[in-house]
């Protein structure tokens, strides 16, 4: 039998995220250890009407590739892989860890080379493209494991009530509550929508990005799970200004502590961390990861903490995040990347602020509009 937490995590998912109808051809992929889960989406797949297929990671393998490639094995993309983009009509991705820490010790500039090599750049590329197009839905969603209940300095049965609860997985109606919020931020958006110049002040952050005839996104659980954010591709040759992220970016199981940021132009021309900094300059050097893909703002005030796992924390209420490279063509972002990296900074600061050409509307965490 099935434990009733993953067969209602599996119904929210099917039916409300990805909306699977009969005759979908369904990819589920996502770590071995993730096996209850994996079955209980595949059931209810099933009972949707859709032709399932799942793809599980074994441990260790990316690491292997990693360690031992080649530069040209390091390089290449499967044609297995490259055509999921085509093949299906929805990718379910289930993220957990067996050891978050499984990459520190691979050379920074291999992790960079793979992530943005020519192959997987184009492969992302056309995902989103497919995905703007409404062609292929996908959702990211966690699993409750040990892994992510330690970087969270939680026991494991704390941790899922955490993610439980981050999921509305503990309301009656899952469903029900995650379309209310959809309403909700329909809301934001409207108010945003036509904005031109963004300003954002902060503990040592002075940010001016301009976001003219580009269009704002409400997540609310279509796309990740757990959700709550607005955002938008800011214009790529306008941004100027600083930023410091008062929270670590994680990448390839990394933390690079207190990034600061330095933009003209659009193009970060300065760049330093107190820890991970030699990672940092390696990711910039990936194609147009040294421009703003992303501009979001959390709206998930439920999500309290800080857990190292950016499916969680961008969402957090109070806080915004900028992500590195590849920007979302449904917002009218016009970069192009091999990597779509988050990071994450905290807006409850006393004195800081969002203003939309000059007009506040949010201070020190909570909307004004």
């Amino acid at each position: 039998m099935i434990n009733s937490f993953y067969t209602k995590f599996a119904k929210l998912v099917v039916h409300y995220s990805v909306e699977i109808k009969k005759g979908d051809r369904v990819l589920i992929e996502g770590p071995t250890f993730a096996k209850e889960l994996i079955q209980a989406l595949y059931l209810e797949t099933l009972s949707a009407g859709g032709h399932p297929l799942v793809m599980p990671e074994l441990e260790g393998i990316n690491e292997l590739l990693l360690k031992n490639a080649s530069e040209e094995q390091l390089l290449y993309l499967h044609d297995t892989i490259k055509s999921t983009n085509k093949n299906f009509d929805s990718i379910i991705t289930i993220g957990g860890e067996f050891n978050t820490r499984n990459l520190s010790l691979i050379d920074p500039k291999r992790i960079a080379k793979q992530r943005g090599s020519p192959d997987r750049t184009a492969f992302m590329q056309e995902f989103e493209d497919r995905m703007s197009k409404k062609l292929l839905k996908w959702i990211g969603i966690p699993f409750p494991c040990h892994a992510y209940a330690q970087e969270a300095n939680m026991d494991l049965f704390s941790y899922f009530d955490f993610v439980e609860k981050a999921l509305l997985l503990d309301k009656e109606k899952p469903i029900d509550e995650w379309t209310e919020i959809q309403i909700k931020q329909d809301k934001i958006v409207q108010k945003l929508k036509g904005s031109k110049i963004i300003k954002i002040i902060g503990e040592d952050t002075e940010l001016e990005l301009s976001v003219e005839g580009r269009t704002w996104e409400n997540c609310c659980g279509k796309l990740n799970l757990p959700d709550g954010e607005v955002y938008t591709g800011p214009v790529e040759t306008y941004t100027k200004g600083h930023i410091r992220f008062t929270y670590p970016g994680i990448y390839a199981g990394r933390e690079i502590e207190n990034i600061c940021l330095e933009f003209k132009d659009g193009v970060v021309v300065s760049a330093t961390a107190d820890k991970g900094e030699d990672l940092l300059k390696e990711i910039l050097e990936i194609e147009n990861a040294n421009r703003i893909g992303e501009l979001a703002i959390g709206t998930n005030y439920g999500i309290t903490q800080f857990t190292k796992n950016m499916l969680f924390d961008e969402k957090m209420g109070g806080t915004i995040h900028l992500a590195l490279g590849m920007g979302f063509q449904e917002t009218g972002s016009e970069n192009k990347s091999g990597i779509h990296w988050d990071i994450l900074k905290d807006m409850r600061p006393k004195g800081s602020k969002i203003l939309i050409d000059g007009q506040l509307i949010y201070e020190e965490g909570k909307w004004k509009i």
